[in-house]
């Protein structure tokens, strides 16, 4: 670990504009990439930035909205609450800003596979990482770490916890590689094996403003970009499943279950 890294303090957030890329090494070979655009908001900042745009609003529907209950507690109630406690709980130290990267809903309809809280102290330093994961059958988890920001890139691993792809089992240890949000941002997971690395996934961004405008601009370059985040999902299970990846047990047992519902 080297220095130390200070981020900037946007005024409300920002946007990021790059890629989603997946590339599976075992036990059959596989790789996708999609364009994407994620929001990352300031969570002690979503009221003003409701007031601020046009296009945006928060808990109620416009072309582009966040809702509290989709994040954090899913009751509705604060989010910056809810991770500071968690911040509070791992010996995190005193949480003065958190920035949340996450997909906002766009006409009212979103799926977060990941989202990724940054909590920073009052020098602008990372450290606390929670992340939000959630999977198709309406499940989520939190994975989160107590971090030491030093130097560009934090890296930190974790047993992995939680059912998301259908063809892997709960056997592994994630391995984050992240780069707090700047002119670019960078979250990349690996999930290693005992005979070494079975999947490897990251979005890699470039920052743009958090405006009306740019919002517009994007709305119209990916306007069913959360509808097809999620038909992505099944699109490419499909094609493993076509190369002949087994199924995992807990899917199997899902799946019997919708049938005899």
């Amino acid at each position: 670990m080297g220095r130390a890294v200070t981020q900037q303090k946007p005024d409300f957030g920002a946007l990021y504009v790059g890629d989603v890329v997946h590339k599976r090494a075992r036990p059959k070979r596989h790789a996708l990439r999609y364009r994407v655009f994620s929001m990352l908001v300031d969570l002690d900042q979503l009221a003003a930035l409701d007031q601020k745009l046009r296009l945006f609003s928060l808990n109620r529907f416009n072309l582009v909205s966040l809702m509290s209950s989709d994040f954090g507690p899913r009751d509705g109630g604060s989010i910056a609450d809810f991770i500071r406690a968690r911040a509070a709980a791992a010996g995190a130290g005193e949480i003065a800003r958190i920035r949340m990267l996450a997909y906002p809903r766009l006409l009212g309809f979103a799926f977060n596979p990941i989202t990724v809280y940054y909590c920073d102290d009052a020098a602008g330093v990372t450290r606390f990482l929670a992340y939000e994961v959630s999977n198709t059958f309406g499940e989520h988890h939190f994975y989160q770490a107590a971090v030491d920001a030093q130097g560009h890139e934090i890296q930190h691993e974790t047993k992995k916890a939680f059912f998301v792809s259908p063809f892997n089992t709960l056997e592994g240890t994630y391995r984050f590689s992240i780069r707090p949000p700047d002119d670019e941002v960078f979250v990349g997971i690996t999930l290693v094996g005992q005979e070494g690395g079975i999947l490897t996934a990251y979005f890699q961004g470039e920052q743009r403003p958090l405006t009306d405008a740019m919002l517009l601009k994007l709305l119209l370059a990916y306007p069913l970009m959360t509808a097809k985040v999620v038909l992505g999902i099944y699109w490419e299970a499909l094609l493993l499943w076509l190369k002949g990846m087994p199924l995992t047990l807990k899917l199997r047992r899902q799946l019997k279950r919708g049938h005899q519902a």
